[in-house]
């Protein structure tokens, strides 16, 4: 079902674990209830955190303004985000943060935790981040809950068709094949080169890497003796000329409906 008119649905779909910040949601669910009463929560997942969720829902009297859906399988989470409003991320750590894209092809606002790659994931238009803290977090939402109540700009529709076309297959594997020309372009270094410019880097920390280092060079030497390189299978190159590569396209992995 989509997201209702008369209040600002919060969805937050995660693992309810320390890492996924669940304390963080814990400290701003209270807050953002009571400065807005309009505003309610929508929590996919499970995990160890929940008990403190159920907790602060009790003490705060809640029940009606937070709703625990438990585990999801994947097919599931396309319907639960449409119901929402707003998607909030509240992880400590994040590489690269699946759940944002998903979220946002569905048209959702994005608000998270600056950390991470996830600045990096969406446009600064489609993305709304915060410094992992409670005071922050609660900025960022309020700010999103003042767009829901005045409009949006940028529509769901919009916004799915931007995030279709930033991920696509063949745009990932132009963006890989960047990064891999780009190293082997690099200049390689002899062993004792890389072995002077890591002594340098740290007065401390650059000896304790050089010894490191040296006895897994020594380690190296040992199992060349067992099992010489060049007993080892190579890997054929593979053919690069235009007629040989494959194109694929693909969609994202949630769409609107």
């Amino acid at each position: 079902s989509a997201a209702r008119t008369d209040r600002v649905t919060i969805v937050v779909v995660s693992r309810l674990v320390y890492r996924k910040g669940m304390d963080l949601l814990a400290g701003l669910i209270p807050v953002i209830c009571a400065n807005h009463p309009d505003a309610y929560f929508l929590i996919g997942g499970d995990g160890p955190k929940r008990v403190l969720l159920e907790e602060v829902r009790e003490q705060h009297g809640l029940h009606d303004r937070v709703t625990l859906l438990g585990s999801l399988e994947h097919s599931q989470v396309r319907d639960v985000l449409v119901q929402g409003n707003i998607f909030l991320n509240t992880s400590l750590t994040e590489a690269f943060c699946i759940a944002i894209v998903e979220a946002a092809s569905c048209g959702l606002q994005v608000v998270s935790t600056c950390v991470g790659g996830v600045p990096e994931v969406l446009p600064p238009d489609l993305l709304r981040v915060a410094q992992p803290n409670t005071h922050a977090l609660v900025t960022a939402l309020e700010e999103a809950i003042a767009v829901c109540r005045h409009g949006n700009p940028i529509t769901p529709q919009e916004t799915h068709r931007r995030v279709k076309s930033l991920y696509t297959w063949s745009d990932v594997a132009k963006r890989t094949e960047l990064v891999y020309d780009e190293v082997s372009r690099g200049q390689t270094r002899t062993y004792v080169e890389r072995m002077h410019r890591y002594y340098h880097r740290d007065k401390i920390a650059g000896p304790l890497v050089i010894f490191a280092l040296t006895i897994i060079y020594i380690a190296f030497l040992l199992l060349q003796t067992f099992r010489p390189s060049k007993d080892i299978d190579l890997v054929p190159e593979l053919p690069t000329s235009p007629s040989h590569r494959t194109h694929t396209h693909t969609h994202t992995h949630i769409l609107m409906k």
